[in-house]
Order: structure tokens, then C-alpha cells, then sequence
């Protein structure tokens, strides 16, 4: 009976395991489809009538649609800019409008991404490796966010020498899945075996 209930336990973790990147992605899905109903009611709600309020929400989508496209050849569109210009004459406004810019650009795509370089440094102590995105430099020393797992968008900024880090030759893509997957997803192993050699010298 005993050997039942821990076998039981076991698979059960096993089977939490094995769903949760089916229900990560089912929460995205949702979310997103929690926003676009919610917009759709907000239409329908004013003009009261399907036809129109498909329309309207079909407009929607393809601006939203082209505005990326724009961002993504010309940087940004003229409307944007425009924005810009009126949220930086807001004292308070303008400050989170450009924290928030900043970090979702940190995220963003490899070559437009504000992560200058992606290292590993120990800590919290020597032998104990961590993946830190170089978001600033003054000299030799650098300003390095490091991402927690499983969830990058939350972590600490330290300001360390460049003395103390190591290189790493993956790109944001890489060393992000390798923190969503708390380290399972590692297409490099050679990166491990560099830091290896540190620890060695």
C-alpha cells in the first residue's frame, strides 16, 4: 500500500510536469482572448449592431497588424513619434512611458535589443554561475540584469567589473529559453564547460 501511494506521487509530479507547458501556453491563449472580447463587448456596447462591430474590431486588428509591420522595417510610425512627443511633456507620465520602453526593448528582437552582451558572474557566491544581460557600460565596469527562473521579466540589476564575468556566445533567444526551461533547454553545453575552466584556474 505504501509502495501504491508513493508511486502514485511520483507520477502524479511527473503528469504536473509534463502539462505545465500545455497550460503555460493555455493562460497566453486565454489572456489574449480575454483582451480582444473584452474590446469586441466595448464596441458592440456603443454601436449595438454585429456587422459594424466586426467591422470596427476587423480595422482594429489590421492597424494594429500594420503598426507592427512599420515598427519592424522603419522603426517607428510618424502617429508614434507624435505620441512620443506629447507623453515627454508629462513629468510623471513620461518617466514610467520610458522605463517601460526600455525594458520591454530589452526583450525585444536580437538585433534591436537593448541587452548589449550576455555574460555569466558568480553568485551569489565564487563557483555559482548565473546567465545576466549586460543592459549598460561606463568603463570597465558593466550594469547587468539578472533574470530569475522561470520567469525573466523578474530579477535584480548589479553594477560588477568586467573582470569578473565570463563572456557567452549565446544570443537572447538562447539564454532566455534556458531560463523559461530552468536550464533544461541548452543547446550550448560547451558554455558550461568554459565556466568549467574558470572555476579550474
Amino acid at each position: 500500500m505504501l509502495n501504491f501511494i508513493k508511486s502514485s506521487l511520483k507520477y502524479f509530479i511527473v503528469g504536473i510536469l509534463a502539462v505545465i507547458p500545455v497550460v503555460i501556453v493555455i493562460q497566453v491563449l486565454v489572456f489574449l482572448e480575454t483582451i480582444l472580447r473584452h474590446f469586441f463587448i466595448y464596441i458592440y456596447g456603443y454601436s449595438n449592431n454585429i456587422f459594424i462591430t466586426a467591422v470596427a474590431f476587423t480595422l482594429s486588428f489590421m492597424a494594429i497588424a500594420y503598426t507592427g509591420y512599420r515598427v519592424t522595417v522603419s522603426e517607428k510610425m510618424w502617429m508614434l513619434q507624435q505620441f512620443e512627443l506629447l507623453i515627454n511633456r508629462i513629468p510623471m507620465i513620461r518617466t514610467i512611458y520610458r522605463v517601460s520602453q526600455k525594458l520591454v526593448n530589452l526583450f525585444g528582437r536580437q538585433e534591436k535589443s537593448q541587452a548589449k552582451e550576455i555574460i555569466f558572474l558568480e553568485y551569489p557566491k565564487e563557483g555559482l554561475w548565473v546567465p545576466g544581460f549586460v543592459t549598460n557600460k561606463v568603463g570597465e565596469m558593466l550594469v547587468v540584469y539578472v533574470p530569475t527562473s522561470p520567469n525573466p521579466t523578474s530579477g535584480f540589476t548589479i553594477v560588477v567589473h568586467r573582470s569578473k564575468v565570463v563572456k557567452s556566445e549565446m544570443d537572447i533567444e538562447a539564454v532566455t529559453s534556458f531560463i523559461v526551461s530552468v536550464g533544461v533547454d541548452l543547446h550550448q553545453k560547451e558554455e558550461l564547460e568554459k565556466l568549467a575552466d574558470v572555476n579550474q584556474k
